[in-house]
């Protein structure tokens, strides 16, 4: 069993487990899902230490499977996969930690569901079979309809079944383009890298990545194929908010960035236009819509669709730098997202409320608990030294270079997403006490500072040093560019090295290239 595998399905042994363990010992459950996902992320870490930063698939596994139609069992990550392995199996155990005493009832299913959904997730991330790939993102729907209708607010069962019905609809003609694309390329094989290389005609290019692209679309979602989203956050528990913004929405992202852009890259490019124009509009009417919000998970909700928003901008501008920023915030929206809806999940079990208005005044009470929100937040708007700054930054400068109305639109909505945050924050945390029920306020306790250091401390990391991330990144990178330059030059140059964009020209590099001794 190779290191992809056992991180891959050691979430769904550790979940037929816990379905076998004594009903009455929720302990027990709590403490084999803790581990069990600790120890994914503890092997996910090899996959880290390991890792060259070049553009070849790494870890590799490929075994022959249903080899009557050419399906095979084929694993492996590049640069593009790797952070969001990490940030999948890294934001789990933090997530069942959050859950510890949330959860009071089938305690043995919850965790089984969130294991399942793991396990999901990070096949999808994984899968170089296209067959293979269809089948974990089915898998991961499963578990997410379980978890918001049967742990999940009043609506529930409404939020639920939009859920699956949007999400089904763009998964079956993912389906249909997936044998279209295995007959035109010789009914062989679903490799991904070998489907790359088959060259299609314009109009299937085109009719292929329209249905890629709508399921990958609703997935993210974009504008106006949102509308699943706020019911979906505010209903589900705040494990499955935390999941669905951490991870489950760079499904869309990563679909785009793996399969819809290198593999039709004509199409890409004809589409070019008509998603650039959605994703300044999701950016721009997520903010306007969540400025207007009286519950406060609906409104990183809808923060969310204005910030995978800008993660679009960045894929369709088709240069480095954008897809870069792109890359990069989807995990920086993985970690400040995800841990806005554990702060609120903090406060809703004290106070089994979310209206804004029930507070106010509560930084006298929870001190630490304000401290964590406030970094959150900054992280959220981009401030300068936390991590949204550095892909919202890559992300404009390539928008810019790309097409400069989109680039200045878009700046607007990082305006608009401070004024949001901003004005949640005063109203929320500062201010007159306008509920004597707030005087009485626990502050974060030992575990969630548990749940929560980790991650604040991963925004500061990224914010200062993002130079680690981006050069793994960068191989990769280019590679998923190539095909859509080779259709549509840009002015992006390829003798530039990233980082050399982000932090000026290598020192050890031109000094050698002067014949200077390397400092």
């Amino acid at each position: 069993m190779g290191l992809l595998t056992g991180i891959v399905f050691l979430p769904l042994a550790a979940s037929v487990l816990i379905l076998l363990l004594p009903k009455d010992r929720p302990g027990a459950t709590r403490w084999t899902a803790l581990l069990a996902s600790t120890a994914t992320f503890v092997l996910s870490i090899g996959l880290l230490t390991g890792f060259r930063p070049d553009a070849s698939m790494q870890f590799v596994e490929k075994v022959a499977w249903i080899e009557s139609i050419g399906v095979d069992y084929h694993m492996g990550i590049d640069g593009i996969s790797l952070f969001l392995v990490l940030l999948t199996t890294f934001l789990t155990p933090l997530v069942v930690l959050s859950s510890w005493r949330d959860i009071g009832e089938k305690v043995r299913a919850f965790h089984a569901m969130l294991l399942m959904l793991e396990t999901g997730m990070l096949g999808a991330f994984v899968a170089l079979d296209l067959f293979l790939f269809y089948i974990f993102w089915e898998l991961m729907l499963i578990p997410m309809y379980i978890l918001i209708g049967v742990w999940g607010g009043p609506r529930r069962v409404y939020a639920a079944v939009k859920f699956v019905l949007y999400t089904i609809v763009g998964s079956l003609l993912m389906l249909v383009a997936i044998l279209a694309l295995y007959f035109m390329a010789g009914g062989t094989t679903f490799n991904i890298l070998e489907l790359q290389q088959t060259v299609l005609s314009s109009g299937a290019q085109w009719w292929l990545f329209a249905a890629f692209g709508l399921a990958f679309a609703i997935k993210v979602p974009i504008w106006p194929l949102h509308t699943w989203l706020p019911d979906a956050h505010v209903e589900a528990p705040t494990a499955g908010s935390v999941i669905l913004a951490g991870v489950l929405l760079k499904l869309g992202t990563y679909g785009f960035l793996r399969f819809a852009i290198p593999v039709f890259p004509e199409a890409a490019v004809s589409f070019q236009p008509i998603l650039v124009a959605l994703a300044v509009i999701g950016i721009i009417y997520g903010a306007l819509v969540a400025m207007v919000q009286t519950d406060i998970k609906k409104l990183v909700a809808y923060s969310s669709v204005s910030h995978l928003g800008y993660v679009m901008l960045g894929l369709f501008s088709f240069n480095l730098e954008a897809f870069s920023g792109a890359l990069y915030q989807m995990l920086n929206h993985g970690l400040s997202t995800g841990a806005l809806f554990l702060l609120v999940g903090v406060l809703y079990e004290r106070r089994h409320t979310r209206m804004i208005a029930d507070y106010g005044g509560i930084a006298r009470t929870v001190p630490l608990f304000t401290v964590a929100f406030l970094v959150v937040t900054f992280s959220s708007i981009g401030l300068p030294g936390l991590n949204g700054f550095v892909g919202e930054f890559l992300i404009l400068v390539g928008a810019f270079g790309a097409n400069r109305l989109a680039g200045i639109l878009a700046a607007l909505g990082v305006v608009l997403g401070a004024c949001y945050m901003l004005w949640l924050t005063q109203r929320f945390l500062f201010g007159p006490m306008r509920n004597e029920e707030n005087r009485s306020l626990k502050d974060l306790t030992a575990r969630e500072g548990l749940v929560l250091v980790p991650i604040l401390l991963l925004i500061v990391y990224m914010g200062v040093q993002p130079r680690p991330l981006l050069d793994r990144m960068e191989p990769a990178l280019r590679a998923a560019l190539a095909p859509v330059q080779a259709v549509a030059p840009t002015p992006e140059s390829p003798e530039t090295p990233l980082h050399g964009f982000l932090f000026g020209p290598d020192s050890t590099a031109a000094g050698s290239a002067a014949g200077e001794e390397p400092r």
